[in-house]
Formats: structure tokens, C-alpha cells, sequence
């Protein structure tokens, strides 16, 4: 008789096999099916699947089997890291583990900035189980404790990173990869397992190289397949300075008002979109994601009031991370914990995996910035079986005025809303960015590392961070250059003592001492503002801002009382009024793929049905627009003195174009998803860029130089010019692209 092949639930230890049974589960999801014997057997591991379809419990049940197996408890050492993005999402997964933890018997303890001294201690004191920690507590442990690396982590049976997309790429992805590499070189181990977690991954390959630098073939890629509840999704126009627009059943066609009409909307926020949004999240559980934080600080502010106007108790509350850590909690512990109706307004601080229960709907103020965010926002809805995710979002468009400029008419908001809807059904999803030479990282990294071993020789630097760690595309040249550059007497970072052995420098030194070194990005200076020693959040110091002002801040209006420069504290007291405070910052790039569908919709004639009647009006307001300009058949149009570009292609290849026209002496601006330029002619312009499409594209150094603004990282300020222009050349703009971008807009449009 043949035996039956046994189950993963089969696989794993008594006790957490009898955890399982506690939770009444009636099976294991798909992806833990998929992940148990995988984990099991070790290796690096991608696991990829919908928002709350265990991705976690996927990693952990395995791991824990693992390490018992082991005896975790015989040998000194955390035996399990779990790599974090968020404080937030430590706390929460700490509440989730807890449980699991205690019933098979392994300890697990929390690391981040608001953990007691006297906890860290005691873990320290005695490191087993798991810990879950931030990369940049991470860095400040090895930094602080380097000659105990090796008693912490030797033990290490697996890394499990949370979250994998949002590291990915980035300065601070860059950060944790050449940490992990630091570790396995300090505990003398060639390989620790790297289990990555993630809902929103568009190329499973660079992600698995993402998590592996150098050996992404290497890593097992694990895709859930849970089929989910399904979705509910509407888009719905509205238009700026206009007042409320046709009702949504109303087949007549959306009243244009004549010029002498009074706006009826406050800060850009037509007061239809204010009573549609209070109408469906009233008395329900939601997120709204309204993009930056002073149009969350607004929104809230405007949806408080019409609870004030309609007498009913406040429900709705801002959330975003200029906000104390207690405004914060205050909030996920309402929607979580507490019954009555509650809805976040949020920046992208609530966009990743922070339990907070299930919310009824997800709201959403324009299109965003990418497919991968619309989908993590769309998890958060839908959790509850036969429930289905609902997503609404609300595009907010000019209102169209006689001779205005042609942006405004093509209403690209709704467009590109309905473009990366297009491409979620598809499902398609943004592949995670490519790494860079990430020199200001690089110049963190060599500092940290020589804090950790208290003095390194160049050759072993280059070695442990480029070789083995994941700056793999600085060779040992590029790597000596940065050296120089670091050392040099305007930098002073770094100094070389007489046994050749690399040292911090006289202007690295208070640099280093500071607790702000360990995060790899740069943190803005900020003022603390307090209302009755409450401390309600942090307000940009270079913001406008002076004594009697009022501001809208936590979503409620306040009076600035006074403002302490030493202190960098502002105190203030409720008021009326109020007005919205100033945040720097900017959007995020958008993909080639999403621009391209962009024009495909702006070009056919399908109707979509998730658009309410008055989205669907202005979408066809857009395609005859488009017609009228002859954007169908060109890419060039005359505009004013001058012309306008539309290349239909991503930020980045736009951006790259824009320098370009600069270096060939133009006025150009990059203006949304076009370029403007001004004094030339339509010819002139398709001129030189059919010349550029034969490869007559100015010098990559020119297009580099007219970047407006080349220090983005951190520490990109200490680099030369040389170095800062490699850096711009190999991470900002796509000179390589110039021919083909040139030869699409100079062939009216056509991609080839």
C-alpha cells in the first residue's frame, strides 16, 4: 500500500503543530503550504502574497520548527533576526508572535528606539529566541557593541525580512543588505538564510537579488495564490472650483458654470468631494490615503468639521509621521481595539502591514504614485471571508476655462487613475528599482564599519562591504576614489592612522557620536509642537511659521502661543481658525508602463465601468481634448511661444529628455507628465530631437550638470563632483535611453 505524501502541517514540531490547533484554523493558507517544506529545508526564500494571507505565520511556523530542532536553547545567540521597516509593525508583530512563541517555548523580544535600556540589556545578557528589530537599531547595536556581534549572532539559524519591497532599492535597503553582510563576516558564517516577506513584487527575479546581492539565482521564490474575497472599485471625477457636480445616477451631462460663479471649495478641496467622502465612511471603519501630509492635515480637518457640522461625536483622524508616536497609536488602537466608527487619513504610513483590523473601505485622493501602493493600500480592505475589498478614489480635476492650458483640459489625474486600475486587473505590478552605486551609502557604511571593529585596513573594507556586501558595482579604484574624497581636508571624515589602518577624522567624529547617524536617509530638523505639555507632533524647521499664527495640525486648528529656537519648540492652544501647514517633500516616479497605458486609454474608445457618470464624462472630455490637440497622431504641439512635449514615457526618461533639451540650450521644464518649452518653434524642436534619435545627444556630463537638485542622499554632499556626477548618471536619468526616448516623441508618438 503506498503511503500518502504528508502535508505540511505534518512537517512541523509538536508544539507549534498543537499552536495551530489552538487557533481552530480549518487548514493552512496556500502560501504556507507552499513555504513550510521550502523553509524547512533551508535556503534563501521569497515569499510573496496578497495582504493578511499569513505571510508571516508562513515564515515563523517553519523557522521555530527549525530551530527547536536545534536546540536553540543550548547554544548563546539570537536564532531568529526578523528585520522590520517600521517601530509600529515591530510592536504589532510582537502582539502577533507573543502566543506562538510562548507555546513552543522561545523567548521573543522587541529592539527598536522606544524599547527600554534595561530590556536591551537583559536580551543582550542572555540573546536567545527571536528579536525583532529596525535596521537602524540594528546598525547602532553593531556600531555600540561590535566586540559582541559574534556572542549575539553566531547562533543565527535565519534573517527574516519584513516587508522586502519597501527596502528594495533604496538607500536604506542598501543599509540592511551591507548590515547582513557585516553580521556573516563578523560571526565568521559564509551564509545565514534571508527569508523576505512582501505582498507587492513586480519582478520576482530582482527581488530575489535584492535579498541575495550576487546570487539572486540562488534564492527560492514562493507566490501565494490565495484567491481572496474579490473587489469593489470605483473612480469618481470631480472638478476643482466648480461645486458639486450632477448626481452619480444623473444621465445629464456636468453643469459648467460661467466664469462669474464663486468657488465653493477651501484649499483646493471642492466641498462635493468633502460630503461624498462623509457620506460613505460615516459610521464605518476606513482609510483614506490622501497623499501628502499637509493635504491629511486638510482633509481631516475638513471631515471634523462636518461631524461639528452635523452634530455627531468626531471620527475622523490624521495619521502620518510627523505625529507623535502616542497621536499615532492612538489611532491604530481605535480602529483595532475600539467599536465605534473610525476613519484614518493617512500618508503611506498606514499603507504597509500594521494590524489594524479589517476596514470596511479604502479611500484614496487621486491616482498615487505607483500599481504596487494601489495594491498594499487595497489589502487592507477585505479581510472578513465573503467580504469583498472595496476601493474608491477620488480624482480631482481643473476646472476647464476658456484659452487655459492644455493640461488642464486632459485631465491625466483621472487618467492615470484609470491606467494603473488597468494595470492592477492585469496584473501587473512595478519590478522593484535596480541597485545603484549608492556612494552616500557606501561613505555610511565605511564609517559604520570602522566604529564596529574600531579601525579597518582599505583593502579589508572594500572586501566586506563590496565583495562580500552589496555594493557590488564599486570596484576597488572607485572604492579608493571615495576613499580620498572622504578623507579630503574639506571633508575630514575619515584619516588613514600610521599602520595604514582607516579611522573617523576630525569632522566625522561629531557626526558619528550623534544617535541621528544610524538611520542611512537624512532626517529633517524639527521643532516639537506642544499643547499643555502634550506633545502633538514635529514641524519642519524650514518651514514659515511665527508667533500668533494659526495652523491646521492632528487634523484640529491651533494658535501658535510662542516658539522656543533653542529648545525647537513650538506651544500652542486650540483655536478656529486655522491654516494648512507647509511640509517639504515631493512625489514619488512614475513607471513607463503606467504613462504608456496612459495614452492607450486617452486613445481608445472603452468605457470603463468603475467610473461614476461623472468621471466617465470627464474622461471623455479628456479623449476630445486629446483629439483637438492632435495628440493622436503627435507628440509636439505648439503652445504660447513656444511648444509642449508629450512624451508619454515614466518620470525618469521625461527628466532625462528635459536635461537634455537644457544642455541643447532650450528653455525646458518638466512639467507633470509633459515638457514646456518656451521661445522655440514646433520644426526646432523635432529638429534636434530627430537628430538625438540618430545618436547626436549632448554629453552625458552636460545633461548631468543641469540636474536642479543633485543631492538627495544624505551624505551626497560629501562626495566630489566627479563621483556626484557618476552617481547622477548611473541612478537619476537614462542617458543610454536619449536615442530611443528622442526617436519616440520625434516619430509622433509611436513606441518602438
Amino acid at each position: 500500500m503506498t503511503s500518502l505524501p504528508r502535508s505540511a502541517f505534518d512537517l512541523l514540531d509538536d508544539p507549534v503543530r498543537r499552536w495551530i490547533w489552538q487557533q481552530k484554523w480549518p487548514a493552512l493558507r496556500d502560501v504556507q503550504e507552499k513555504s513550510i517544506p521550502v523553509i524547512l529545508g533551508g535556503g534563501d526564500v521569497v515569499v510573496s502574497a496578497k495582504t493578511a494571507a499569513g505571510k508571516t505565520e508562513a515564515a515563523m511556523l517553519p523557522l521555530i520548527s527549525r530551530i527547536r530542532a536545534a536546540g536553540h536553547n543550548e547554544t548563546p545567540g539570537f536564532a531568529i533576526l526578523y528585520v522590520s521597516p517600521l517601530k509600529a509593525l515591530i510592536n504589532d508583530q510582537f502582539r502577533r508572535l507573543q502566543g506562538m512563541c510562548e507555546s513552543c517555548d522561545v523567548m521573543l523580544h522587541k529592539w527598536h528606539g522606544d524599547v527600554s535600556a534595561d530590556a536591551k540589556a537583559r536580551a543582550r545578557k542572555r540573546p536567545t529566541g527571536v528579536v525583532l528589530i529596525t535596521p537602524e537599531s540594528l546598525e547602532a547595536l553593531l556600531i555600540r557593541r561590535g566586540g559582541e556581534i559574534p556572542f549575539l549572532f553566531s547562533a543565527v539559524n535565519a534573517v527574516v525580512i519584513d516587508e522586502l519591497h519597501a527596502f528594495i532599492g533604496s538607500e536604506r535597503g542598501m543599509q540592511l543588505q551591507s548590515i547582513l553582510a557585516r553580521i556573516e563576516v563578523a560571526t565568521k558564517r559564509q551564509h545565514i538564510d534571508r527569508i523576505g516577506l512582501s505582498a507587492t513584487l513586480g519582478d520576482m527575479g530582482l527581488a530575489a537579488e535584492a535579498l541575495r546581492p550576487g546570487n539572486g539565482s540562488g534564492v527560492t521564490i514562493i507566490q501565494g495564490m490565495d484567491p481572496g474575497n474579490g473587489v469593489k472599485l470605483q473612480i469618481r471625477g470631480y472638478l476643482e472650483n466648480s461645486g458639486d457636480l450632477e448626481p452619480e445616477d444623473s444621465d445629464e451631462a456636468v453643469a459648467i458654470l460661467d466664469e462669474s460663479s464663486s468657488p465653493k471649495d477651501e484649499f483646493g478641496i471642492p466641498d462635493a468631494v468633502v460630503d461624498d467622502l462623509f457620506a460613505y465612511t460615516r459610521g464605518k471603519r476606513n482609510l483614506l490615503f490622501a497623499g501628502s501630509r499637509q493635504k491629511v492635515e486638510l482633509y481631516t480637518d475638513r471631515l471634523r468639521r462636518a461631524c461639528t457640522d452635523s452634530r455627531v461625536p468626531n471620527e475622523y483622524f490624521a495619521h502620518h509621521g510627523s505625529l507623535s508616536k502616542t497621536e499615532r497609536e492612538d489611532v491604530e488602537l481605535r480602529l483595532k481595539e475600539d467599536a465605534r466608527p473610525t476613519t484614518a487619513v493617512a500618508t503611506t504610513t498606514l499603507e504597509l502591514g500594521i494590524d489594524i483590523g479589517d476596514v470596511e473601505t479604502v479611500a484614496q485622493i487621486g491616482p498615487g504614485f505607483s500599481v504596487a501602493s494601489l495594491r498594499q493600500r487595497l489589502g487592507r480592505s477585505g479581510r472578513r471571508p465573503g467580504k469583498p475589498a472595496i476601493l474608491r478614489v477620488f480624482a480631482i480635476e481643473p476646472f476647464p476655462q476658456k484659452g487655459g492650458h492644455p493640461l488642464d483640459r486632459l485631465n491625466l489625474g483621472l487618467v492615470q487613475s484609470i491606467a494603473m486600475v488597468e494595470c492592477l486587473k492585469s496584473g501587473w505590478c512595478e519590478p522593484p528599482a535596480k541597485a545603484g552605486l549608492h556612494l552616500s551609502t557606501l561613505i555610511h557604511q565605511t564609517m559604520a564599519l570602522i566604529l564596529q571593529t574600531g579601525g579597518i585596513r582599505p583593502a579589508a573594507a572594500w572586501t566586506i562591504l563590496c565583495s562580500q556586501g552589496p555594493f557590488k558595482a564599486v570596484d576597488k579604484k572607485l572604492f579608493a576614489d571615495l576613499l580620498r574624497c572622504m578623507a579630503s581636508p574639506e571633508n575630514k571624515l575619515i584619516e588613514q592612522g600610521p599602520d595604514g589602518a582607516l579611522m573617523i577624522g576630525a569632522y566625522g567624529e561629531p557626526i558619528t557620536a550623534s544617535h541621528e547617524f544610524y538611520p542611512v536617509f537624512a532626517t529633517e530638523r524639527e521643532y516639537r509642537m506642544v499643547h499643555d505639555s502634550k506633545a502633538l507632533g514635529t514641524y519642519p524647521l524650514n518651514s514659515p511659521i511665527a508667533r500668533g499664527e494659526t495652523i491646521i495640525f492632528a487634523g484640529r486648528r491651533w494658535k501658535v502661543l510662542d516658539i522656543d529656537d533653542r529648545a525647537r519648540v513650538i506651544t500652542v492652544k486650540p483655536t478656529r481658525a486655522g491654516m494648512p501647514p507647509y511640509f517639504a517633500g515631493e512625489g514619488g516616479a512614475i513607471h513607463d508602463q503606467i504613462v504608456v497605458t496612459m495614452r492607450d486609454v486617452l486613445t481608445s474608445q472603452e468605457s470603463f465601468g468603475y467610473l461614476d457618470s461623472n468621471a466617465a464624462e470627464m474622461l471623455e472630455a479628456a479623449r476630445s481634448a486629446f483629439r483637438d490637440l492632435n495628440l493622436d497622431a503627435k507628440s509636439i504641439i505648439a503652445h504660447g511661444d513656444g511648444v509642449l512635449i508629450f512624451p508619454w514615457l515614466g518620470t525618469k526618461k521625461v527628466r532625462t529628455l528635459t536635461l537634455a533639451l537644457l544642455a541643447k540650450n532650450f528653455e525646458a521644464t518638466q512639467f507633470g507628465h509633459s515638457i514646456e518649452m518656451q521661445s522655440c518653434d514646433v520644426d526646432g524642436v523635432r529638429s534636434c530631437l530627430a537628430e538625438m534619435a540618430e545618436g547626436n545627444v549632448p554629453d552625458e556630463n552636460a545633461i548631468a550638470e543641469r540636474l536642479a537638485k543633485p543631492f538627495i542622499a544624505r551624505f551626497d554632499d560629501k562626495l566630489s563632483p566627479d563621483l556626484m556626477m557618476l552617481v547622477t548618471l548611473t541612478e537619476r536619468v537614462e542617458v543610454a535611453a536619449l536615442p530611443m526616448i528622442s526617436a519616440t516623441v520625434a516619430g509622433e508618438g509611436q513606441m518602438i
